[in-house]
C-alpha cells in the first residue's frame, strides 16, 4: 500500500499566500513538483497581485488568486469552495499562517503538508518541524518538498514573460525618454530600486542618487528608477537629490515591472520584492543588504551576474524593521555601504556584458 510519501498524486495544490519576493522564491519548488509529477494537475494559491508573476508558468495548470482587498468573510469562503471543487489529493502550504492553514484544510486534500506550528499544525497531515539551522529561502521550501516525498530538482527562480510583454516594455521605456539600448548598446540601461517595505532595509536615497550620477558620468549608463506603491517617499527623496538625467518611472503593475526590469543590463535594489523579480527574469542583480541575511534571502549565483553587498556591523543580523540604534550607530549597516563600492560592482557587471 502506498504511504503518504509514495502516493502518485494527480491533483496538487501549492500555496504561498503573501509577499512578492517569497512567491517568486517558490518557483524552483513549482518546477520540482512538475518534474516529479509531469502529468498531474498543479494549481497555485496566492495573493492576487503576487501570483500574477506566475502567469504563463508552464509548470502550472491554474492560478487561484486570493484578493486581500475584499472582506475576509466574502473572499475566504469563495476561495475555500473553489479549492474544494478541484478535489486536490496533495497540498503544500509554504506560508503556514492561520488563514493559509485553514484554506489548506478546507481544500479537502487528503495529504496536507505544512509547518508544525502551535495550534494550526494540527490542520496538516504531514507537519514539517521547525529547524533553526541556516538554509536559503529556497532550501527552506525544499524541506516541505521532501516532507511530501518529492526530491528537489530545481534551484533557479523563474518568471515567464511573453514576447508581447517584452516588446511593450521597450515601447514604454522609449515613451519615458530612455535613450539607452538595453543589453549591449552604446548606453546600457541600469535600473535602481531605492524603496523597500521597511525603513531599516533602505540604502539612503541620496546614495542611490549619487550612484545614478556616477553611472551616467563614468559608465555612460541610461538610468531608470522603479518604485512600488509604498515607495513614493523614497522616490521623491531620490529625485530631490539627483542631478543626473535618471528617470523615476510611475508605479507599474507587477508583470509590466518585471518586463521593464528584464530590459535592464543590471538592476540594483534594496532587499525587496523587485530584487527577486530581477533575478527571476535573468537580469544581473546587485542586492543591497542591511539587517537581513544575504545567505538566506539572496540565493542567486554569482556566475550569472548576481552580487549581494553588505557591511559587517556588531548588530547583524538584527531582523528589525526599524533601526533601534542611536547616534553614529543609527542605520550603520546601510551608511557604511559606499557609493563607490556599489558603482564599481555595477560597472564590473556592465563591462562583462551584463549576463
Amino acid at each position: 500500500m502506498l504511504t503518504n510519501h509514495t502516493m502518485e498524486h494527480r491533483r496538487i495544490l501549492i500555496t504561498r499566500l503573501k509577499f512578492i519576493g517569497d512567491i517568486v522564491l517558490t518557483t524552483p519548488l513549482i518546477r520540482s513538483v512538475r518534474n516529479r509529477y509531469p502529468d498531474a494537475f498543479i494549481a497555485y494559491l496566492g495573493g492576487k497581485e503576487g501570483v500574477s508573476l506566475l502567469e504563463h508558468n508552464p509548470c502550472l495548470d491554474e492560478i487561484v488568486p486570493y484578493d486581500f482587498a475584499r472582506p475576509t468573510f466574502l473572499e475566504q469562503p469563495k476561495v475555500a469552495f473553489a479549492l474544494r471543487r478541484r478535489k486536490f489529493d496533495l497540498s503544500i502550504d509554504l506560508f503556514g499562517n492561520p488563514r493559509s492553514a485553514l484554506l489548506t484544510y478546507m481544500s479537502g486534500a487528503r495529504v496536507r503538508v505544512g509547518p508544525d506550528r502551535s495550534g494550526r499544525g494540527r490542520l496538516y497531515t504531514i507537519r514539517v518541524p521547525e529547524d533553526p539551522s541556516p538554509v536559503t529561502a529556497i532550501g527552506f521550501h525544499n524541506r516541505s518538498l521532501r516532507a511530501a516525498g518529492i526530491e528537489p530538482t530545481a534551484e533557479r527562480t523563474e518568471i515567464f514573460l511573453t514576447d508581447d510583454e517584452r516588446r511593450e516594455a521597450g515601447i514604454f521605456l522609449r515613451w519615458q525618454g530612455s535613450t539607452g539600448e538595453s543589453r549591449g548598446g552604446a548606453r546600457p540601461l541600469v535600473g535602481l530600486h531605492p524603496g523597500a517595505t521597511w525603513p531599516a532595509k533602505r540604502w539612503p536615497p541620496e546614495k542611490f542618487a549619487a550612484l545614478a550620477e556616477l553611472l551616467a558620468a563614468k559608465s555612460r549608463a541610461d538610468v531608470i528608477v522603479t518604485a512600488g506603491p509604498g515607495d513614493r517617499d523614497a522616490a521623491a527623496a531620490f529625485s530631490r537629490a539627483c542631478t543626473s538625467s535618471a528617470r523615476v518611472l510611475p508605479v507599474l503593475p507587477l508583470r509590466q515591472l518585471a518586463a521593464v526590469i528584464a530590459q535592464c543590463r543590471v538592476y540594483v535594489s534594496n532587499d525587496a520584492g523587485p530584487m527577486h523579480i530581477a533575478a527571476a527574469v535573468g537580469t544581473p542583480t546587485v542586492g543591497l543588504f542591511g539587517p537581513g541575511e544575504e545567505n538566506i534571502w539572496f540565493p542567486y549565483r554569482s556566475e550569472e551576474g548576481h552580487v549581494a553587498l553588505r557591511k559587517d556591523v556588531p548588530c547583524h543580523p538584527c531582523h528589525l524593521d526599524f533601526c533601534d540604534r542611536t547616534g553614529d550607530g543609527y542605520m550603520e549597516c546601510m551608511r557604511l555601504l559606499g557609493v563607490d563600492e556599489v558603482h564599481a560592482t555595477v560597472d564590473r557587471l556592465l563591462r562583462r556584458g551584463g549576463r
